[in-house]
């Protein structure tokens, strides 16, 4: 089976690498980068991919002429909302023989929107990661219609056989949509220099997503870096971009408001703390925490009170026995099947086809353009808002 992963950020770059990893042996793989405005760096993709090569980056028009001329079973369209219908509508449109097209989310997904159905549902295959998020999507996916099947897997980077050898780090991962506000994200950083002072014998790192001059699925208003330096740097903390795997090998504490890391944090018998002063809902996306005994406050942070996973709560969210993931049966049986009729995008029609053109752009104009100010730039930058 000839798979073609085709991603546009840092963080589906990394589920994709690691999904493909995943698959069974015998599987030729093929990764590439689609150019668009959340483009990873070269130092976010090599953190992204670990020991692979690092995949070229290549124009929307330069990964059609890939598919056409290798052909793959599947294309995993790793990519945020906007960019996997574009793909799979209109550049990728066409492919003789058809492959089949699958696609998914990256890390937490509770509670499942009826959004990210919506931008995959010209996929036959949506890959999630927890019974729960299979119930939900389903659900949504019966309701809706459109799509294909709903596929669990295990996120591919919690592996049983990573475990962290301990160290003196506390490790807050950052998330750029939440907290949304500057002053809350300011609490954050002094609690941690709070913590820092009070534990000399312990380094505090600000493990970042991007640095300030990179991009990342979603736009980051108020960047931890920048904010700490306007702050007047009250207090000894330490910024480090990279892999969150490294930090977690060294880490004694793991701290966040909400992010896939703190699964990752689990895995590897971390200690954690997930925030639970702003609010514990799907707006802060933390929702799925609850039950978790993970939820803590800032009080907690600055006296270095970490907590244990529920193994309750785990056996239900993300951490499912391997016997009961069934994607790349799925994907499989999808491709042994061919001939069949494809799965059916709720997005086609005349009422979505500005939306749709404006992916198309965001996926099309060069980033020379972008920089020189053209009308097409402030589309781009109301069409990043609407990412999912």
């Amino acid at each position: 089976m000839r798979v073609l992963a085709v991603a546009d950020s840092d963080s589906y770059l990394k589920w994709a690498a690691c999904l493909l990893g995943d698959l069974p042996s015998g599987c030729v793989t093929e990764l590439v980068v689609v150019r668009t405005p959340i483009a990873p760096s070269a130092e976010q993709i090599a953190a992204a991919v670990g020991g692979r090569e690092a995949p070229p980056v290549l124009s929307a028009r330069s990964v059609r002429r890939l598919a056409e001329r290798t052909q793959p079973d599947v294309i995993l369209v790793a990519c945020t909302g906007p960019v996997v219908d574009v793909l799979v509508a209109e550049v990728l449109n066409g492919l003789r023989p058809r492959p089949v097209f699958a696609s998914g989310l990256p890390g937490i997904s509770v509670p499942a929107t009826e959004k990210a159905w919506l931008f995959r549902s010209g996929c036959d295959l949506f890959v999630v990661h927890s019974e729960r998020e299979v119930a939900e999507f389903s659900e949504i996916a019966a309701r809706l219609g459109g799509g294909g099947a709903v596929g669990l897997a295990r996120l591919p980077f919690l592996r049983p056989e990573l475990t962290s050898r301990g160290g003196n780090r506390v490790v807050f991962a950052t998330q750029a949509k939440v907290p949304r506000e500057r002053e809350q994200r300011e609490r954050i950083l002094l609690s941690l220099a709070e913590l820092a002072g009070r534990r000399p014998d312990l380094d505090v790192v600000v493990k970042l997503r991007a640095l300030e001059d990179e991009r990342q699925t979603h736009n980051e208003r108020h960047h931890y870096q920048r904010l700490w330096r306007e702050m007047g740097e009250p207090g000894r903390l330490a910024f480090e971009a990279g892999s969150m795997h490294d930090q977690l090998e060294r880490a004694a504490g793991f701290v966040t408001v909400s992010s896939t890391a703190a699964l990752e944090a689990i895995a590897m018998g971390v200690p954690s703390l997930v925030l639970s002063d702003f609010g514990v809902s799907a707006e802060m996306i933390n929702l799925v925490f609850e039950g978790s005994d993970l939820l803590g406050t800032l009080d907690e942070l600055a006296a270095g009170g970490f907590h244990d996973a529920s193994p309750a709560w785990c056996a239900a969210n993300y951490f499912h026995p391997a016997e009961r993931n069934d994607w790349a049966g799925l994907l499989t049986g999808l491709v042994i099947a061919r001939p069949r009729v494809p799965a059916r995008s709720l997005l086609d029609g005349p009422e979505h086809a500005a939306g749709r053109r404006r992916a198309r752009l965001r996926v099309e104009v060069p980033p020379k353009m972008l920089r020189a100010g053209y009308k097409a730039k402030r589309r781009m930058r109301r069409y990043l808002r609407s990412l999912t």
